[in-house]
């Protein structure tokens, strides 16, 4: 199966999250596959895109777009292989027969196994993040036939997160989220025994689903190359949950409750029935008839404190010996008739249904065993099976993580006596550079005013020169100084985890910011601040080296320190290369609104020197408010990791790297792409008084003087920000004019009627009154001018793109739009496709854009 999906070759070296989202020239196709080895890049890419039909496994025949009927019927006929009957027929060729074909798919079961045996572990850990998100069923228990093992998947789901509301008896909804390794809930498996006429699947997928529509959660027989024999994923063990929205009318369960799926018959994988048994508040048996073989496999459960039912599918004249066996099983496994449910072809679907669902509810009302996907590994681990988490580097990782973590009682008091650089220090240091910039602009300002800035500013850093690091952001440098990659890594996952649950709690959004994973569009008069406080994350150590970096940059500069006396200037180097890893750094800080100049400067030129030849950059960004979907459609995008709306989160500009396919690069004309994600810096504000629209333009104008490419991220009907728009003014004095694309995004679910979107002169044209005066700028002529009337913005040469909403009904278990992802992957392929034609700015090398960054 490996050598059939072409992936023997990740065996030694596993499969890595950056051999995934390297940009290549498939990334502007929307191919069907043409050869098995083309499922598992497919699978990757649409998953990726959060595409529903990233499990599906039909392979086209590579035929000429022109070809005939005959050339087509001739090309598939070469695809098959013939066997003489006269010839010696050996096993080997029945064996090699029953290899799936391009006539018959890959099992999609199969290719997910395949594929995660041939990833590390981050690699497993995105995989199944983005299934999460598609609402597919995760694997729990992966099995490796080939060395006869089970893994216990417990690293590549603590990633994934679970949100839901629950209706409670009176006032407000209650709400819960919590990583789906923590969150404890009745767990209810479903197993087959032997034969069953009844698909484990298509019942599971019933039950999770409203009456109004079925979810195909659960890969299954009816769907396509559902039905195909599976080679290697027999034993896979898969896991999904039904999480309540809060209303009454689309919620089966009040609660959570987690649904477990074991593939293959329970006699030839009891590893994993027993892991079921010990684990679930009831088993779910579906077979068509029991034996006497069958029936001392189950005697064998006596004792288990589980609930047992059974669903039968009797064969004609087997009813007698079934219910025979099942009067001896029952005081065995401690069951009543009532665990006795038998379905043949005239049950009625829907009652049965809610029979099961009633049985479900029932028990989960009672008092039973409610377990986390950590209490599963537990058990794992006491049957033998292998842990993917267990390996030293993770435990080491976690061990370090846990010493700092554990010393945290209270965020904001952690970061005011632990990570002390970036509190007022550094807030003053901020606005001081600020006043040396402006006066440098302001024609001839006194020289005695611009000394006396000058040597406050060396006073502010001395002052922050004068501290030691504290013991955990040592203990956090010790961590990503690791020799180990792999430990480095693990240890970055594990602080963002860490973190989160160590902060103290903070305000919580409206339950329906919850359930659509990100801020509601927010109105004039709140948008300009965040709903929440900042929640500590992996940012603050990382801003605090930048400081550390910056002050005694500022004092060997000033001649007040030997560069021979330097403690910090290997920081940049251990920043970039977390940044080289995926993780996303931070251009602007978000608390003091300013850019640490030297900081980033120190990281781009560390930048260079690892890229060496390589160095051809295009610079894309997003703009655009809080909650208009700019971060998930960079995600979604690119496979990036920019916070969400999901909860709190960090309200600087990040950036990542993307390396082009060393293939590719030449033909698109740059050999990496830094993308640069606005976050919370623009806020919306609707007037040009005062001082936060003054930064909030300057951020603008910053952000976009440096890109390439620019999207600007609308919601429903709104105008443009102000903010953005007078930095389009500013720009076009400067002679800079990046690419733009305007992307307007529903807020609504995608089965929801929305407004009629805008159109492009209507996004152009002078805004409404409230927000004309920011648009006005003088030109030499004394007239105004607006968007519309620039050069740069015609309305015929410029793109408005109209994004679906991101989710097919309600949230937490709403499926992905198929249309929110189709349309991501359109304007992807045309971002591309401008960056390739030359229609962006000038493509840039990285020293050019240190300057930029200093100039600007």
């Amino acid at each position: 199966m490996l050598s059939l999906l072409g992936l023997e070759t990740y065996q030694a070296q596993k499969l890595s999250l950056q051999d995934s989202l390297q940009i290549s020239s498939d990334s502007m196709k929307n191919w069907a596959p043409q050869a098995p080895k083309d499922l598992p890049w497919n699978f990757l890419r649409k998953l990726q895109a959060l595409n529903a039909e990233a499990r599906n496994t039909a392979v086209v025949l590579d035929v000429p777009p022109d070809a005939g009927p005959a050339e087509k019927e001739s090309q598939a006929e070469e695809e098959i292989i013939y066997w003489d009957t006269a010839d010696d027929v050996s096993a080997d060729i029945y064996s090699f027969s029953e290899l799936p074909t391009p006539d018959t798919p890959v099992n999609p079961l199969d290719l997910l196994c395949a594929l995660l045996l041939s990833s590390d572990s981050f690699l497993q850990q995105e995989i199944v993040l983005k299934m999460s998100l598609c609402q597919f069923a995760l694997p729990l228990v992966l099995p490796d036939p080939e060395n006869r093992s089970l893994t216990f998947l417990l690293w590549a789901l603590r990633g994934t997160a679970r949100t839901w509301a629950s209706p409670p008896a009176r006032a407000g909804r209650s709400l819960g989220d919590g990583s789906a390794a923590l969150s404890r809930a009745p767990a209810f498996a479903f197993v087959r025994l032997e034969v069953s006429s009844n698909s484990k699947s298509q019942l599971l997928n019933a039950v999770l689903s409203p009456g109004h529509g079925q979810r195909d959660c659960f890969w299954h027989r009816g769907l396509n190359a559902g039905a195909n024999p599976r080679e290697i994923a027999d034993g896979l063990v898969e896991i999904s949950w039904f999480l309540p929205s809060g209303r009454e009318d689309l919620d089966i369960f009040p609660e959570p409750v987690a649904f477990l799926n074991l593939r293959g018959d329970i006699g030839s994988h009891w590893p994993q029935f027993e892991l079921l048994t010990e684990t679930s508040s009831a088993v779910f048996i579906l077979t068509d008839n029991i034996s006497k073989k069958e029936y001392k496999l189950l005697h064998s459960m006596k004792g288990s404190a589980t609930k047992y039912y059974f669903i039968l599918s009797p064969y004609r004249g087997k009813r007698n010996t079934n219910l025979r066996l099942l009067n001896r099983l029952i005081p065995v496994l401690k069951m009543d008739h009532s665990h006795v449910l038998v379905k043949v072809s005239s049950t009625d679907g829907a009652g049965f249904v809610r029979r099961v669902r009633a049985i479900v509810a029932h028990v989960a009302r009672s008092p039973c065993r409610r377990v986390s996907v950590e209490d599963m590994a537990h058990a794992a681990r006491k049957l033998g099976l292998k842990v993917d988490e267990d390996c030293m580097e993770c435990q080491r990782a976690k061990d370090r993580m846990e010493q700092i973590t554990r010393r945290i009682e209270d965020s904001d008091a952690y970061r005011r006596d632990e990570l002390r650089l970036q509190g007022d220090p550094w807030r003053k240091a901020a606005q001081v550079e600020k006043e040396l910039c402006q006066v440098q602009w302001a024609g001839d300002p006194p020289e005695k005013y611009r000394a006396e800035l000058r040597h406050r500013l060396l006073e502010l850093r001395m002052q922050q020169n004068g501290h030691d690091p504290a013991w955990g952001l040592q203990e956090f440098i010790s961590g990503i100084s690791s020799p180990s990659l792999g430990e480095k890594q693990y240890f970055l996952r594990w602080m963002e985890w860490g973190l989160a649950r160590a902060a103290q709690p903070r305000p919580r959004p409206s339950p329906e910011t919850m359930l659509t994973l990100r801020p509601k569009h927010c109105g004039a008069a709140d948008c300009g601040e965040p709903l929440w406080p900042e929640p500590l994350g992996v940012e603050h150590f990382l801003r605090e080296m930048g400081q550390f970096y910056e002050a005694e940059s500022c004092l060997v500069e000033a001649g007040k320190l030997p560069a021979g006396q330097r403690r910090f200037a290997h920081f940049p180097g251990l920043a970039l290369e977390l940044l080289l890893k995926g993780l996303p750094l931070e251009l602007i800080d978000g608390n003091t609104l300013s850019t640490p100049l030297r900081w980033v400067t120190g990281l781009l030129k560390e930048l260079h020197v690892r890229l060496e030849r390589r160095s051809r950059l295009v610079v894309l960004s997003v703009l655009g408010v809080p909650g208009t979907g700019k971060s998930t459609l960079l995600n979604t995008m690119f496979g990036l990791r920019f916070a969400t709306g999901r909860g709190p989160g960090p309200r600087g500009a990040f950036m990542q790297l993307l390396t082009v396919a060393e293939s590719f690069s030449q033909d698109l004309g740059c050999d990496h792409i830094l993308v640069i994600d606005s976050g919370g810096l623009i806020g919306g504000v609707l007037t040009e008084a005062g001082e936060r629209f003054e930064q909030e333009a300057s951020l603008a104008t910053l952000i976009m003087g440096l890109s390439n490419v620019t999207v600007v991220s609308l919601a429903e009907t709104r105008d443009i920000p102000p903010a953005i728009r007078h930095a389009f003014l500013r720009l076009e004095k400067t002679g800079h004019v990046p690419n733009y694309q305007f992307v307007y995004q529903s807020l609504q679910d995608a089965s929801a009627p929305g407004s009629k979107p805008r159109e492009r002169k209507q996004l152009l044209a002078e805004p409404r009154d409230a927000s004309r005066a920011t648009v006005q700028m003088e030109d030499q002529g004394g007239g105004t001018r607006t968007l519309a009337g620039l050069a740069f913005c015609d309305p015929e040469k410029q793109h408005v793109w109209h994004i679906p909403g991101l989710w097919h009904g309600v949230p937490p278990m709403a499926a992905v739009s198929l249309g929110y992802s189709e349309a991501i992957f359109e304007l992807k392929r045309c971002l591309l496709e401008n960056i390739r034609n030359g229609l962006s700015n000038q493509n840039k090398n990285i020293q050019q854009l240190i300057e930029l960054v200093r100039r600007l």
